[in-house]
Formats: structure tokens, sequence, C-alpha cells
């Protein structure tokens, strides 16, 4: 008899589990979706600023591809929030998003949108120990499962990806700047790559770049010279909470 009682009550109570992991995951799909148009929405804004500015320009001299690298205007972003201090981008990838840089709360963005509220994507963000001028900016972005966000940074494991996406581009109030992939290696949460920001001096620097080249995972054949600034991108990668991939590349020179 108490069996019979027990079951429907057993029942009942994985029909609510159920009924509550479906709520769950349909939430988180919703948020998101937001966040997909939040994004979006960012976009649009600055690249509708440029170009209302290049239509105002009689004079147009710039190659497609070049306006296709000065198709930004962060003016908009930066007047919404003083946070937000460039926009990073891998071309024809779905990594296409501002850079937050919050040095006092480095990870204030971590489940942040730009508006400031709660975001489960979070914004990509600049590391709270590097400064703009600094010898190797450091962007953390979430991995995330839909695809957006710095997923894509991950498919750097492999070396026919890096040859489609060799460059990242880079813009803050200063300009926009280019930098070509040249080590991507598998690291944990702790490596001391993460402690490095700014060389002492061209030994150190180039000890540090030799470093991380030796330890990638494939030979891009390019090693950069001291006073070409570095960029590290890192996010979420393997089995172990403390897993990561980090794709460094350098600025290219000026032609």
């Amino acid at each position: 008899m108490k069996t019979k009682k027990v079951l429907p009550l057993i029942s009942l109570l994985f029909a609510a589990l159920m009924l509550l992991s479906i709520g769950m995951i349909v939430k988180e799909h919703r948020e998101r979706q937001q966040d997909i148009k939040g994004f979006e929405k960012l976009e649009d804004i600055i690249t509708e600023a440029e170009q209302t500015e290049m239509t105002d320009n009689v004079e147009q001299t710039e190659t497609p591809q070049e306006q296709k690298q000065t198709s930004r205007n962060l003016t908009p972003l930066f007047e919404a929030n003083g946070d937000c201090i460039g926009w990073i981008c891998i071309p024809n990838t779905a990594v296409n998003y501002p850079v937050m840089f919050t040095p006092e709360e480095p990870q204030k963005y971590l489940r942040k949108n730009f508006e400031g509220e709660y975001s489960v994507s979070g914004i990509p963000f600049l590391d709270g120990a590097s400064t703009p001028e600094c010898d190797n900016l450091i962007v953390y972005g979430h991995n995330m499962k839909n695809g957006t966000m710095f997923s894509d940074v991950t498919q750097y494991r492999d070396k026919a990806y890096w040859e489609e996406h060799p460059y990242i581009e880079f813009e803050t109030a200063d300009g926009l700047k280019v930098y070509q992939v040249f080590a991507v290696e598998y690291v944990k949460n702790n490596d001391s790559w993460y402690d490095f920001h700014t060389a002492a001096d061209e030994v150190k620097y180039n000890d540090k770049v030799s470093e991380i080249s030796n330890r990638a995972l494939y030979d891009t054949g390019f090693i950069p010279q001291y006073g070409q600034q570095l960029l590290t991108l890192s996010t979420c990668y393997g089995a172990a909470k403390s897993d990561r991939i980090i794709v460094v590349a350098a600025e290219k020179a000026a032609a």
C-alpha cells in the first residue's frame, strides 16, 4: 500500500523537475537571444554613425578594403558607457563586440551587458592589469555554446582555421590596429602568460615571445619583433574549469 502511495509522489516530483528544467532552458535561450539582439543593435549604432559621416564626405579616395577597416564610429558607444574602451573583431567570424575596461573592478562585465544589466554572455573585457599602451593586451570573453562571444576563438586550435583568419582587429579611440596571430596554446587560468603585461626591455620581450611560440600548438612561421604590441584573446576550453585556450597576435607594422 505504501508503495502505491509513494509512486505517484515520485512521478509528480520527476514531472516538476522536468518542467523546472525546461523552464530554465527556455529562460536561458531567451536571455541569450536578447544578448545577441543587444550586440546587433550596438553594431548598427557604430556602423550607421560612420556611414552618415562617409555620406557627408564628398571626396572618398579609400579603397573598399580600407573603408571596411575604418567602418566604425565608436564615439556613440564611448558616450553611452565610459567603461567601453574599444571594439574587437575577427573578420568573417562571430567575434565582433565592444570591449570594456574597468581596472578597479576587472570582471565587472563578466555577467553584465552594455547597459549594466545581468547577462549570461557578458561582454569581452580587457585585463585589469593591462593598459592600452602595454606590451600585451589580454582580452577575456566567454566560450558560449550558441556560437557567440569568443566561441570562435576556440577554432584556432586547428591550423586551417588560423590560415583562414590570421588577423584580429582592435579599434579604440586612438584608431584601428590590426594584429597577426602567431601562437595558439592550451593553458590553465593561472598560467604565467596572464602575468605578462609589460616587458622590462627587449630581452624580456623576446624571451616571452619565444616561450609562447615554443609552447604553441603549431608553427605559424611568424615571430614578432620588439616594439610590436601583442594582443591575447582568452576563453574557456577543456574539461576542467581551469582550462583555457589563448590566441596571441602581434600588431602589424604600418604599411
